[in-house]
Parts: structure tokens; sequence; C-alpha cells
């Protein structure tokens, strides 16, 4: 039996299609972002980043890293173990009573990171509410997906962001039936974000709970960056809000925050909890670090809109395909897996641009994008940049560009 082949068959599937994923070798250097170095085949060149998800630069921000340090130096680097052998460390404390009070909850559990609090926290509420139907989104993240199966309910998807047709399924449930609405806040392919507002209205006519993933919202929306639910003034009508370390705060983890009998069950039930090791303390006093930085400096998240403005503007005038978005997310369609591929390719070959290709399974076929990500510190230079390099390898691969504005007279 050649079970080698097994695995070759599937990774030559994934050629075929397109899908098969490269990655690129980079080592950002602190105070240099959005710069890096990338260790290409042929040697070290400097490129620039434009497809991070740490999308305020906290990552190298001196107060995180000082704080990560600081710890690491004062306590040792690994938490030890789970929180059930090991104990929880001091650190991980602080960080989960920052979480709670960020987004306004009696509590909040901290997970290894934001996929697995998402699997974890979906599936281990759902299967303590008995016949829970699950209301899920039909753009909803993998990671919610994979949550929503492994609860073993009834699920039905609605529609992306259409209030009226959840409505329908909340009504056809009837009231008797325990509900759990499952929905994203900002939709990190699209850019487009979620009627918060509406949903909690249909979860409080229609007896359902709320579970509302923040992650590319945390830290950049919102008066203290506690996301879209803060912005909308709608935080409070929330039942569980989930959200990352690992984008907007530039480390590493992820957590739900809840009333404090919900949180406590899912410490108290969830696999995915119980049986990992905890996040290391220097991780967790960088997030903290992070995090109060941010409730109190507003300069990055108003820097960060007026950068992702200008990218989609530059972008737009030079008549390329921005798809529309409200938020910071700057998708630029493409439509063709390969060419999608052999752009992102041209632009770090040539050009010392990296943005990843953003292909199926991740979005729908015939939508392929390069999805870009502006940061506070892309300057006008490295815009203008972006732009004309974009415009060479749409010529170059003949990739069609939108009318360009008539220039004044």
């Amino acid at each position: 039996m050649n079970y080698s082949q097994f695995f070759q068959t599937a990774l030559n599937r994934l050629h075929d299609e397109r899908r098969y994923r490269v990655f690129a070798d980079l080592e950002r250097i602190a105070g240099r972002f959005p710069h890096a170095t990338w260790h290409s085949p042929t040697g070290s060149r400097n490129v620039v980043i434009w497809c991070s998800n740490d999308y305020l630069g906290m990552g190298q921000h001196p107060k995180v890293v000082g704080a990560m340090v600081e710890t690491a130096t004062r306590v040792g680097t690994g938490a030890g173990g789970t929180r059930n052998i090991a104990g929880t460390h001091h650190p991980l404390v602080q960080l989960e009573a920052e979480l709670a009070d960020l987004h306004g909850k009696e509590a909040s559990l901290l997970f290894t990171s934001g996929y697995v609090s998402n699997q974890t926290g979906i599936s281990t509420l759902a299967k303590l509410i008995p016949n829970c139907l699950i209301l899920s989104d039909a753009l909803n993240h993998n990671s919610m997906i994979e949550g929503v199966r492994q609860a073993g309910c009834e699920r039905q998807i609605f529609r992306h962001n259409d209030v009226a047709h959840l409505e329908e399924l909340l009504i056809a449930a009837g009231p008797d039936r325990p509900k759990l609405i499952v929905c994203e806040s900002l939709y990190s392919m699209d850019g487009d974000v979620a009627p918060l507002g509406k949903i909690c209205d249909l979860a409080e006519t229609y007896g359902a709970m709320t579970y509302v993933d923040e992650v590319h919202a945390v830290g950049m929306y919102g008066p203290r960056g506690g996301g879209i639910a803060e912005r909308d003034g709608v935080m409070h009508r929330i039942d569980v809000l989930e959200g990352t370390l690992a984008k907007a705060f530039g480390c590493l983890g992820g957590y739900i925050a809840g009333r404090a009998e919900i949180i406590d069950a899912v410490r108290s039930y969830a696999p995915g909890f119980i049986f990992t090791t905890a996040l290391p303390p220097a991780i967790c006093s960088a997030a903290t670090a992070a995090i109060r930085h941010l409730k109190t400096s507003n300069w990055e998240r108003e820097r960060h809109q007026d950068r992702a403005a200008r990218t989609k503007a530059i972008l737009t005038a030079a008549g390329l395909p921005v798809m529309s978005s409200d938020t910071h997310i700057v998708p630029l369609f493409v439509g063709d897996p390969e060419k999608c591929k052999r752009a992102s390719d041209l632009l770090l070959e040539d050009h010392g641009i990296y943005i990843q290709p953003i292909n199926y399974p991740t979005v729908a076929k015939g939508t392929e994008r390069l999805r870009i990500t502006p940061s506070p510190y892309h300057d006008d230079g490295l815009i203008d940049a972006l732009a004309e390099a974009l415009l060479q390898v749409w010529d170059r691969l003949s990739l069609p560009l939108h009318q360009k504005p008539l220039a004044a007279e």
C-alpha cells in the first residue's frame, strides 16, 4: 500500500485547482513596519507588507514589546500547562479582567487563538442549550462554521446580512424553542458590516441568544476599541462577544466575553479550553498593554481610517477595480485564481510588495481578489507606489480596469 500517493494525489488536486498555498518567508523588524525582510530563493530583500492583520501596528508598539520582555524576564516563558493543572498565572487573570471591561461584560475567557475560541465556544454553548437551533450567517468564518458543526444540533443558514430572512427562520422556529444567532460584526473578505442593531431587535423579539464575532473590529472601532458593537451602541444587548488578540492588539489568543454564568459554563465544559495549555504570561502582559493603550488612544484608529480612505481613493482614481467597502478592508477584484496568484507573485518579485492572493475556498469561485489592509504606518509615498505597481501588474496580466474618471478641464 503506497500511502504517500494518497497525499500526493491530494496535493496535485490543489495544484490543478490553483488552490495550493505558498507562504512567503518574511521577517518583520520592530520599528520598521510595514517594511520587512523577504528571505527569497535568491536572497534577502526589503519588501512592504500590504496584507497584515496587525491592523494598527501594535505588534511593534514600545509599550507592548516592553510588557512582553519585562514579564518574560520576571516570570519566565511558558504557562506550565493547562489552567486546571498549573493554575492560572496572574497576567492571564489581569488580561481577562481587561477584556471583560473592554466589552462591558461580567467575565471573559481566554483561548489560545480566535479560531479555537469560536470552534470551542459556539459548540459548547449550543450543546448546553437543550434542543438549540443555531441560526448562522452564510458568510461566517470557517472557525464559526466548525463550531456550529461540532455542536451537533440543528442549524439553519440565513442569507448574508439579510435580517428579513433571519426573521423568517426565527418565526418558523416558534417562540418556545431555544435559538442562538451566530454572526460576525465585520466580514474580513468584503469589508462589510452586520446590522447588529436589527439583529439584536430580532433576538429580543423572538427570544434568541446572540453570539457575535468581533475579531476584525476589536481595537479599531468604538471610542475605546470595543468593536462595531460599541460603535453602534449595542454592546450591552449582545449575549456573547468573541474577539482576538492577534489582529488589532498585535499579539496572540482569542476570547469570549459575556455574563458570568455563560463564561463559567464554557470554562467548565469546553474541551478546547480544559485540555489546552494556557497562553504564556509574556503574551498576556503584552496583550493587556495593547488593550489598555487603545482604550485611551484614538490616534491609531483615526490614522488607520485615514490611510484606508486614501488607499481606496488613490486606487479607485487609477481605475483599479476596488470592491465597495465601508471599513478598513480594501478588496481588489481579480476574478481568476491563476491570475490572482500571478498578480501576487509579480508584486512581490518585481515591486517588493507583499499581498497574498485570496482564492477559493476563502472566497467563492469567480470572486478571487487581492485583500489590501493599510495600517497607520503606510504613508502617502507607499500608497502611491502601490497604485503604480498594481497598474503595471494589471497591464501585464491584461486584467480589466474600471473606466478612469475624466480629468478636470
